[in-house]
């Protein structure tokens, strides 16, 4: 390890930079770590760390950014054996949160800290508000979508008058669902998105969720077919949580199509797992977007000119539930030649 050369590295950034040896004894720490960990550079460098230093209040700080497993609450931001390592580590009394991504060296391993205790607070009262916001605005708008709901079913009524209700009933739904997807998604973020696993057939499953998806097909002139194996195959899920995912994804391969066009859901066992393949023939999705797609709020240039209504949370929410199942899911798509996504659930045992 080059010091001189790591030394004027770590004195230009404004990061707490820290490195130290595989036995975790500390060879450097720059300023930034002096004044955010709150100890002097004189009383870490050369210490060996250890699980008994770490019980000293004074080194507690310290030590959770060293051994993350220490810390009062600890959230991985990558998987792992991946290079670099990142974790968010937060502490209380008093609050603080930070961002710490470790990389090896060849003489140990170097550490790079940010405090991000103001944009974690900041990001906690946008949660609160959307929240509050959308419980506030759920009571209203299902009243008026029970409102249309019995409008429709009201007969004799002259044909323009039927199709504005008609219009105000789809629209009315359009925002009940925008607002639930902006509480899943907030309970997502807090840890509230709780899951009540049940042995499910999933056969049955897809069966049920493509019956409640026809009516949308027939109205965008889409065909969908379900390729379904022989038997069942028995996974434990929370159905509802997993049925927004699905009704998501094949919501939008049908949006997102052309009249004519087609959403094919094939289920199969592959290995201990169940893999749920759904693929459309729109659009596709452009290369670009790619990176991004399950990003929350994310939505292609593509996709808002093609439907100009949405929130972005769709995909976010559906890989979410998804790996909430200990599952994966993976997109193939390319403009023009359509979108295909790969789910895998484990089979139940």
């Amino acid at each position: 390890m080059e010091d001189s050369l790591l030394v004027a590295l770590a004195a230009d950034i404004d990061e707490a930079f820290m490195a130290y040896d595989a036995d975790f004894t500390v060879r450097m720490v720059n300023k930034r770590a002096e004044d955010m960990l709150g100890i002097s550079a004189a009383l870490l460098i050369g210490k060996q760390f250890s699980l008994e230093l770490a019980k000293d209040p004074a080194y507690a700080v310290f030590a959770g950014i060293m051994y993350p497993s220490l810390a009062p609450t600890l959230v991985r931001l990558s998987d792992a054996g991946a290079e670099p390592q990142q974790v968010k580590v937060i502490f209380e009394n008093p609050h603080r949160e930070f961002f710490a991504s470790t990389r090896r060296v060849p003489a140990g391993f170097m550490k790079v800290v940010r405090e991000v205790t103001r944009e974690g607070s900041l990001m906690q009262s946008k949660s609160d508000f959307i929240t509050v916001a959308a419980h506030q605005l759920r009571t209203p708008a299902t009243a008026i979508n029970w409102a249309f709901e019995n409008l429709v079913k009201e007969s004799g009524l002259p044909d323009s008058a039927r199709e504005v209700i008609v219009t105000g009933h789809a629209a009315a739904k359009n925002l009940l669902d925008v607002i639930t997807h902006l509480l899943d998604a907030a309970q997502i973020e807090d840890g509230r998105f709780g899951y009540s696993f049940e042995p499910t057939d999933l056969v049955a499953f897809l069966d049920t969720m493509l019956g409640k998806a026809l009516p949308v097909g027939k109205l965008y002139g889409v065909n969908i077919y379900f390729d379904r194996p022989q038997g069942s195959v028995m996974v434990a899920v929370d159905t509802s949580k997993l049925g927004i995912a699905i009704a998501n994804l094949v919501d939008n391969g049908i949006k997102y199509n052309a009249a004519g066009g087609s959403v094919t859901v094939t289920l199969t066992s592959v290995g201990g797992n169940a893999e749920i393949k759904i693929a459309d023939t729109g659009a596709g999705i452009a290369e670009a977007d790619m990176p991004k797609l399950f990003q929350k709020f994310y939505r292609g240039e593509g996709t808002m000119k093609k439907v100009t209504e949405g929130t972005g949370l769709g995909l976010y929410l559906a890989k979410n539930i998804i790996e909430g199942h200990k599952g994966t899911i993976r997109v193939e798509s390319a403009e023009g030649r359509g979108t295909t996504f790969f789910i895998t659930i484990p089979l139940a045992s």
